[in-house]
């Protein structure tokens, strides 16, 4: 890791950081100023004065009459896949800028962001360019005497509202099928977290000609950014975050004028180990790794071991061998396995769960911080492992969102199932079994938007990814996030008997 890009981000970052509206760059007028930290050691990395309601609403009313005097939507198709692509080259040519950005405001170890994240932006916007002039309406069979057809028409304005444990993957994957649908945008990254997408603004408005009022980037808190919830200016959100924010969003919808939601909010994923798991340390391993890589903060990831009684005891001790093993630190540094939580509440709210967990299971691996000598000004916290966890504890049922893991016995397959069905959430969930019949019956019964048959955490731009229940509306990646970035219209034409 000796390339890491550190003075590069130092100069970057002594430099003023403002919104971008209507393609210029202009100074929050809230008159807060916000402070984006290093989780590392607590050190301010830069500040922006924040966005106001009033103007979140001006960049809406921009970006609405941007899109109705169809500057964009009305670019030929080929030329919009080009745009497309020319924003995949920019993150391709500045990974390591990007990737640096991304760790030190998050807190993600850097080959993480490397790997795991930047790269995959690039690919984002690479996949929707192709789908440009490919979504398209249809003709359907009616009565003779009429031509009956429908078109797909961009949805209009849409703000997208970015969250903080995969800034600029959660962005891309909005930002680039509303583009490729003709929309307009407004980009709001979380406030912890803007770094990447401010960045990747920077370099759209250096190299490319968007239109301007195409793209607009507010930097604000959630208190302010509410205002795109509520405004007629903009016609769809896209949201990733917890659970209740996404309530709200919904309310606000409907308070307004009904605008289309795409909702990607939290879960609770159980991965179950059934007593003939092919290849149980592979399984251990991999499901692990899934569980604890980038600091337990995925809404994904495998939260809850459903593991069958007759190998309950080999898979904890196994468990508790590699959370023992892991070591915290700066997530720049060689031999580091994790980095801190990205900010201090949510610090302390996976603090105040561990406490929940230690009256109600019991406690096999970590609990506690770890902020003794270099680690002393970070938010780092040991992977935690409970073991015994019954299915209606706190610890089992609610999202902690951070390397906590819940480990519960069953007995029979009717059980486990209920068991992976007993949270209000329904995004993810993982078997493990040499049974091929028991893995598509369990998988059809099992209430979630994401299955995984030995394999946990299988992940491609060709599939969807979504959950059921309290963990969301809509689907996101695949063809099934372009509809609701557009809306079908209907037509009849009646040419006679």
């Amino acid at each position: 890791m000796n390339n890491i890009p550190l003075k590069w981000a130092k100069n970057w970052l002594a430099l003023p950081k403002q919104q971008y509206i209507n393609g210029q760059w202009v100074e929050g007028n809230s008159g807060d100023s916000w402070a984006v930290t290093n989780p590392s050691n607590g050190e301010q990395l830069c500040s922006f004065v924040m966005a106001d309601a009033q103007q979140v609403e001006a960049c809406a009313v921009i970006a609405n009459k941007s899109h109705e005097a169809g500057i964009w939507s009305k670019v030929n198709r080929s030329q919009r896949a080009n745009m497309l692509r020319q924003i995949a080259n920019l993150i391709r040519k500045h990974t390591e800028q990007l990737a640096i950005l991304e760790t030190l405001a998050n807190g993600k170890l850097y080959t993480e962001s490397m790997v795991d994240d930047i790269p995959t932006c690039a690919d984002i916007f690479d996949y929707y360019a192709g789908w440009t002039d490919k979504y398209y309406g249809e003709t359907c069979p009616v009565e003779d005497g009429f031509l009956n057809y429908t078109t797909k028409q961009p949805v209009g304005v849409c703000g997208l509202i970015a969250p903080w444990n995969f800034p600029l993957y959660q962005a891309s994957l909005k930002i680039a099928p509303a583009l490729a649908m003709g929309n307009t945008v407004i980009i709001k990254p979380s406030e912890y977290t803007p770094l990447t997408a401010l960045y990747l603004m920077e370099l759209i408005d250096q190299h490319l000609d968007f239109p301007a009022g195409v793209i607009n980037l507010l930097l604000t808190d959630g208190q302010m950014a509410n205002q795109l919830t509520v405004s007629d200016n903009v016609d769809k959100i896209s949201f990733t975050g917890s659970t209740d924010i996404g309530r709200k969003i919904v309310q606000n919808s409907g308070a307004s004028n009904l605008k289309a939601t795409t909702l990607e909010l939290g879960g609770k994923s159980p991965c179950i180990f059934f007593a003939d798991t092919p290849d149980l340390p592979g399984a251990i391993d991999r499901a692990f790794n899934v569980m604890f890589s980038h600091k337990g903060e995925k809404c994904s990831e495998p939260t809850r071991f459903l593991i069958h009684d007759s190998i309950y005891d080999q898979v904890l001790e196994t468990l508790i061998e590699k959370a023992e093993a892991i070591r915290c630190g700066d997530p720049l540094a060689e031999g580091i396995d994790q980095g801190p939580q990205c900010n201090r509440a949510q610090f302390d709210k996976i603090m105040s769960y561990i406490e929940i967990g230690k009256a109600e299971a019991k406690l096999v691996a970590g609990g506690h911080a770890d902020i003794e000598g270099d680690n002393a000004k970070g938010y780092f916290i040991r992977p935690t492992i409970f073991s015994e966890v019954s299915q209606n504890a706190r610890i089992a049922q609610e999202e902690i969102f951070g390397p906590v893991l819940c480990c519960t016995r069953f007995h029979s397959t009717e059980e486990a199932v209920q068991m992976a069905n007993s949270t209000a959430f329904g995004l993810a969930a993982g078997i493990y079994t040499s049974d091929v019949s028991r893995a598509h019956r369990v998988a059809e019964q099992i209430d979630a938007g994401m299955l995984f048959v030995n394999r946990y955490g299988c992940y491609g731009l060709s599939s969807p990814f979504g959950g059921f229940k309290q963990s969301g509306w809509g689907k996101e990646m695949a063809i099934h996030s372009l509809s609701s970035y557009t809306k079908t219209k209907c037509v009849w034409v009646y040419y006679g008997e």
